[in-house]
């Protein structure tokens, strides 16, 4: 039997099974009605504080988890999914005795985490940005809350200081997670920019670092791909080098199991392989794509590809005029992707687009 969490704001969903265990399991240090409690006579206080922390951690890592696997028909549905599944999480938070929660590093682990909870859903949310900043605050070394903050003031459009959330995180050691996050704001500050190349080459250096952190790491390799795909834009479209190195770059992600569940890999290699005339692969790319996230528009992409094999067929058998030839070439430009396509690919790679959760 499903768990279902009742609201009259929102659609009934099931709930994440991990956080609502998570959840009742702590039932016995934290009285919320609904929880389910469990025997802790045999542990010590400090067992049961490290437990509600560690309980707490771990709901907020199932909250990105869902957040980055689940993509239902309409995206309003996942929306309303994350923010049902999020105030469990925060309830889970609100365990944590206050005692339990005074010195400045349990102060500024529960900032943290209250901040990534509110923070997981696409809109700025100026609440997220206050806890995070309190928790840099009372912990300076807390790369990831750095890392959480860059990304909540990012969403409101202050590139400038996202980059320097991002840069101080780094400074707290190596991650390949800060270098992919680093590597896609580049790529959006990019946009508009005079030396957009310089940005991008950036970008791709920065996800070459997060490789070189971990080989098998299948988000460092798409996140290289994406800004190889950039690159191939911003310098004229014309260097099918760097298709070459993206559509390389995208096969490497792929081996990464965890990346079976994302639809951008798939939509921005079949992307690649359309530019590439790779038609049979880029087809199955974005029907892959379409059955993985119904919202993205692949199946539009199938059929201008489809049309256009249909025209390529009909003229390979020499019923084509010359007068109806000169009518078909003029009506590819605008199938066979001659040009950027800003809405779908330029814009979404140069933004945070088809890069969507990175974190």
């Amino acid at each position: 039997m499903k768990h279902l969490v009742s609201s009259p704001n929102y659609p009934e969903f099931p709930a994440s099974p991990s956080l609502l265990n998570s959840f009742a399991s702590s039932a016995a240090v934290c009285s919320v009605p609904g929880a389910v409690p469990r025997t802790v006579s045999a542990m010590t206080d400090q067992e049961r504080e490290e437990d509600v922390w560690a309980k707490a951690t771990k709901a907020v890592d199932d909250l990105y988890e869902l957040r980055d696997t689940y993509f239902p028909p309409n995206p309003d549905d996942k929306v309303s999914r994350l923010h049902r599944e999020s105030d469990l999480a925060l309830k889970l938070l609100d365990c944590i005795p206050p005692e339990k929660r005074k010195l400045p590093m349990e102060r500024g682990m529960y900032e943290y985490l209250r901040g990534k909870i509110l923070d997981v859903v696409p809109d700025y949310k100026k609440e997220a940005e206050d806890h995070l900043s309190k928790a840099v605050k009372l912990n300076p070394s807390l790369a990831d809350a750095w890392l959480c903050l860059g990304n909540s003031i990012w969403k409101k459009g202050d590139l400038p200081s996202a980059n320097n959330c991002f840069t101080l995180a780094l400074s707290k050691g190596p991650n390949k997670k800060i270098l992919c996050q680093l590597s896609m704001l580049e790529r959006k500050m990019a946009q508009g920019a005079e030396n957009q190349a310089e940005i991008v080459e950036e970008s791709i250096k920065h996800a070459k670092e997060a490789i070189t952190l971990d080989v098998k790491d299948g988000n460092s390799w798409y996140i290289l791909g994406n800004a190889s795909l950039t690159s191939f834009f911003v310098t004229g479209a014309w260097d099918h080098s760097k298709l070459l190195q993206s559509l390389k770059a995208y096969r490497n992600a792929e081996k990464d199991e965890r990346m079976k569940s994302n639809p951008d890999l798939y939509f921005n290699c079949a992307t690649v392989n359309k530019y590439l005339e790779n038609y049979e692969s880029s087809l199955n790319g974005f029907e892959a794509a379409a059955s993985k996230d119904p919202s993205l528009n692949a199946a539009e992409e199938v059929q201008k590809m489809v049309n256009l094999l249909d025209k390529l067929d009909n003229m390979l058998k020499g019923h084509v005029r010359a007068k109806r030839l000169a009518s078909l070439a003029a009506s590819l430009g605008a199938i066979d992707c001659k040009q950027p396509i800003p809405s779908l690919v330029c814009e979404s790679f140069v933004q945070q687009g088809h890069c969507r959760y990175a974190l």
